[in-house]
């Protein structure tokens, strides 16, 4: 496990409105009297979406770290991706106990938004002031700004009801854009983890580098993630960055040995993802139309849904695939590892990325996997060691590699094994989250500045 750097952070030069710290912002309970233990942290997930079948690390993330004594409460911006009793019970659960903004009940928000607004005059003004002095928006893009401030306003008047000193924020996009403005309308320190590839793809239009500089101290899911930070911000604001990697449980996705197969089969390849242009699939498909001309088969499920669907099923129906191609839209995590389990070899024809999550579950379950050496991708496979890696938008290359796996089975079981070690060492959830809870505690219960203004009123 690689060393965190957990150098201090401050505010950075260029933030709007940055919040001055409380004295008592960081934890709402004193220590122990009896202990002298420090009372446990309490700190704010907002969420662009929680729970939901696409971001399953949320839950992962906030229930590892409560068991780790973080006392966390979570807000969603928007309502769970499913109906409550389709949930699983730990969704479930989750789901009853989260904040929603967007939860359907516009007038009993309204009245929320009036009766805060009155109550905390401050923070309104404070708010209003931000969203004036972000630079470079339209004119409707500001109107869009006053929306996240409703939105802020709530986050912060259900904050300070529940106690909650500190809030940290996934993604860089919308859902941290209402981040910025709690801040900086509460006075609120903030945090943020970046993924990309969204928001690195869109600094300007996310205002990436505003939000950083107001930001007490940022995690980053790679090297390859705050290296792009590092060519967005100052200098002054470099110590605010922090890897801390994803990772799956290891215990909890291990092989399982397969039955033996006598004769030649067709090998199952499965591929995860949104069904947007952005993960390759038209590639993997052409790569597959490739290996059929060449006279290699394979039997393709493509898990997820997206708008590309249409166009992948006209492609798969155009070139004769129809009897390999098989399309499930989204699944549920379990119903999605059973196909994993099921799978020979994992394929994600990626051009732009964070580290997908997917690629490390399929190799926790020992799955050689075929990949594109973008972004934070290489740090998890080394090609030849953990899996192979190929040029993106490569139909020829990727094809080439899927070959190479189809018909070498020691190079997939040797690649297989080598990948399920490599999570193990390196994107090993439980080790990663002592990492981030610890780094939470470093960070949080660091001394600051007494506050040089009042609080909200």
């Amino acid at each position: 496990m690689e060393t965190l750097d957990i150098a201090g952070a401050s505010r950075g030069p260029n933030a709007i409105d940055a919040p001055a710290a409380q004295p008592d912002a960081l934890s709402a309970a004193p220590p122990d009297s009896r202990s002298g233990a420090p009372a446990a942290l309490r700190l704010a997930y907002l969420l662009s979406q929680y729970p939901a079948v696409s971001h399953t690390f949320f839950l992962h993330e906030v229930l590892g770290l409560r068991a780790r004594g973080l006392h966390i409460e979570t807000a969603s911006i928007n309502p769970t991706d499913r109906a409550v009793e389709a949930l699983p019970p730990a969704e479930a659960s989750e789901a009853a106990a989260t904040m929603y903004l967007k939860d359907g009940r516009l007038m009993a928000s309204a009245g929320k938004l009036l009766a805060t607004a009155i109550a905390h005059p401050g923070a309104l003004l404070r708010g209003l002031r931000a969203v004036a002095r972000v630079p470079n928006l339209t004119l409707r893009q500001r109107g869009f700004w006053l929306f996240y401030l409703a939105e802020a306003l709530l986050v912060g008047r259900w904050m300070r009801q529940c106690g909650l000193g500190h809030l940290h924020v996934h993604f860089g996009g919308p859902v941290a854009s209402v981040g910025m403005l709690t801040a900086a309308a509460w006075r609120i320190p903030w945090s943020l983890t970046i993924h990309g590839p969204e928001e690195l793809l869109n600094v300007d239009a996310y205002q990436l580098r505003e939000k950083i500089a107001g930001a007490s101290f940022v995690f980053c899911i790679s090297d390859f993630c705050r290296s792009q930070l590092l060519q967005l911000t100052l200098p002054s604001d470099w110590h605010k960055f922090h890897v801390i990697r994803l990772g799956v449980d290891p215990m909890m996705l291990a092989p399982h040995s397969r039955s033996a197969v006598s004769g030649p089969r067709i090998l199952e390849l499965v591929s995860i993802g949104r069904l947007v242009p952005a993960k390759g699939h038209r590639i993997l498909l052409e790569a597959l139309r490739l290996l059929r001309d060449r006279g290699v088969q394979l039997r393709l499920t493509l898990i997820g849904g997206g708008p590309e669907l249409p166009d992948l099923q006209q492609f798969v129906a155009r070139h004769g695939l129809a009897d390999s191609v098989a399309f499930t839209s989204a699944l549920s995590h379990e119903q999605t590892l059973a196909h994993l389990r099921r799978a020979d070899i994992f394929a994600l024809a990626s051009f732009a990325e964070g580290i997908p999550v997917a690629l490390m579950e399929a190799m926790s379950l020992g799955l050689p996997c075929v990949s594109t050496s973008i972004a934070g991708i290489p740090e998890l496979i080394r090609t030849g060691v953990d899996g192979l890696l190929t040029p993106p938008a490569n139909a020829h290359a990727f094809a080439d590699a899927l070959e190479s796996l189809a018909a070498d089975a020691a190079l997939r079981r040797s690649l297989g094994h080598s990948a399920r070690q490599r999570i193990i060492s390196q994107y090993n959830l439980p080790l990663n989250q002592e990492l981030l809870a610890h780094s939470f505690e470093v960070q949080l219960r660091k001394p600051r500045p007494s506050a040089a203004t009042r609080p909200a009123r």
